[in-house]
């Protein structure tokens, strides 16, 4: 069968199901006011798709063989699409959230399914270009997702952006019928079933996404809800670790983690992601409530990263087979580190250049990183195992982002109070800023013939504003600055990393 066939058939479904984590986030105020719900109650149907999701990536190694991977493949497309159209027709917001738990139920699946066919189906030579390939539809999901769905929110309604889903889903279901098909380890299997291990990990990693997706909103561990959360999630993934090691049959076999390469891998994907989703959500945060950016502004700053990423993914692919991945990979951490450490000195006088060349500069540095990275962490896993090995890495690059955004924004709130209350210290009537700003906004009241008795609380007001701005700006240099410090830290972990046979470079040896 034709690989490029192969490749267009798994990365199809598993585009518009990126696309769906990431397009409900721009359409949240009219299903809001559509289905008469809350803010903090509207954010379940992003949460609740983010936690069945996260629950069944791990798992979909052990589902491909327990009921045969293109059987599956096909059953979790049909879901997809079926939960989809029932999204798109909820009648109220409990419905909706039911029903996105069913679609990432469905949509989990198609991530680690997609690229372990991608490893299998290409040869091991070729294994930069397959991960390119991969990288290009888990890289475009996430930009063009929030422009999809703003597009047919405004020009149709919310309920299309689900709607959509459903001939695509046609399509991925007779591609996959006709053009995918098992080799003999990946059939179905006969096998006891983990059901200790299925419980703890959904459980642990339920409760661990609704902690990461909750937990700032929430004022973190000053929350009861949030302590039980935590103390749930962490005994249930400790006894999952437990009971896994000692199960002949595993949901999720842990010690592919023996192998070096797999787990450094792993590490370096985590906080890569780490670094991605914390630098791209502080950006538009900074430019809409510093800088005055709209939505379409704030939008055209991260669409030039995501092109840089789409240009720079093939040619590592093809990078990786002619010199030394872990060079490109070296290259690529360096470049991101960089990227991060250039947004950790903007300003409130940055213009829209200023801002865009570090996310574009981020953009090249994640292309060059995420294919050497790929072929590096499975250049030695055998076939067989390949399915369990994709799931535990998506899982971990999906946690990775989770972890990043929650981080990011807690620094965020509390490096903010550090700033307000230490230059608050500083405010003095004898300081000589101080003085210049109080008389020139008396100077400007008084000209408007304000009554005297209020030039002087209005001069205040004024210096309070600007001391707030001024202690948010230092809090967006802190996160970035630290993110970049964080990514800088994993480098060393390159060396840990082998190369396999598919990735050794020509002459080489």
């Amino acid at each position: 069968m034709n690989k490029w066939l192969i490749s267009l058939t798994v990365m199809l479904p598993t585009l518009i199901e990126i696309i769906d984590t990431s397009v409900v986030n721009v359409s949240l105020d009219h299903i809001r006011g559509s289905l008469s719900a809350g803010i903090d109650e509207s954010t379940w149907t992003i949460t609740s798709y983010l936690v069945s999701n996260a629950i069944i990536i791990p798992l979909s190694g052990w589902l491909s063989r327990f009921f045969g991977r293109k059987r599956y493949l096909i059953f979790s497309i049909i879901l997809f699409s079926i939960s989809s159209f029932l999204c798109g027709s909820a009648w109220s917001l409990k419905a909706l959230v039911f029903f996105r738990i069913l679609q990432g139920i469905g949509g989990g699946a198609l991530q680690p399914i997609s690229q372990s066919i991608l490893l299998e189906t290409f040869p091991a030579r070729q294994h930069g270009m397959a991960m390119a390939i991969f990288g290009m539809g888990i890289m475009f999901g996430p930009i063009i997702g929030p422009l999809v769905g703003g597009w047919i929110t405004d020009n149709w309604s919310w309920h299309w952006i689900f709607f959509i889903n459903v001939p695509i889903g046609v399509i991925s279901i007779l591609m996959t019928i006709f053009f995918i098909t098992d080799p003999p380890y990946m059939t179905k299997l006969r096998m006891k079933i983990d059901y200790w291990g299925l419980v703890l990990l959904t459980i642990g990693l339920g409760c661990l996404q609704i902690v990461l997706d909750k937990g700032h909103r929430e004022d973190w561990f000053s929350s009861s809800f949030i302590v039980w959360l935590s103390v749930i999630s962490a005994t249930s993934l400790i006894l999952f670790v437990i009971v896994e090691l000692f199960t002949k049959n595993p949901v999720v076999n842990l010690r592919t983690f023996k192998n070096i390469s797999f787990s450094t891998g792993n590490m370096v994907m985590f906080f890569a992601f780490f670094n991605l989703f914390g630098s791209i959500v502080l950006l538009p945060i900074y430019v809409q409530t510093l800088m005055g950016y709209t939505a379409f502004l704030s939008g055209l700053v991260l669409g030039p990263g995501g092109v840089a990423t789409l240009i720079a993914l093939p040619i590592a692919g093809r990078l990786v087979t002619k010199v030394n991945p872990k060079g490109i990979l070296a290259f690529g951490i360096i470049t991101c580190a960089y990227a991060t450490y250039l947004m950790s000195k903007f300003n409130l006088f940055a213009d829209l250049n200023t801002i865009i060349w570090p996310r574009f500069i981020l953009g090249v540095g994640m292309g060059f990183l995420f294919i050497p990275l790929t072929t590096l962490t499975f250049s030695t896993i055998k076939k067989e195992n390949m399915a369990n090995a994709t799931a535990i890495f998506n899982l971990l690059r999906n946690l990775g982002g989770s972890f990043g955004v929650a981080f990011v924004t807690t620094i965020l709130s509390r490096r903010a109070q550090f700033h307000q209350v230490h230059l608050s210290e500083h405010l003095t009537p004898f300081d000589t800023n101080y003085q210049s700003i109080s008389n020139m906004g008396t100077n400007i009241f008084q000209y408007k013939g304000i009554d005297n008795s209020m030039t002087q609380q209005r001069s205040l007001g004024i210096i309070y504003e600007k001391l707030l701005r001024q202690a948010s700006m230092m809090s967006f240099n802190d996160a970035f600055y630290i993110v970049s410090i964080i990514m800088i830290c994993i480098l060393p972990l390159v060396l840990l990393m082998k190369k396999g046979k598919g990735v050794t470079p020509p002459g080489t040896h």
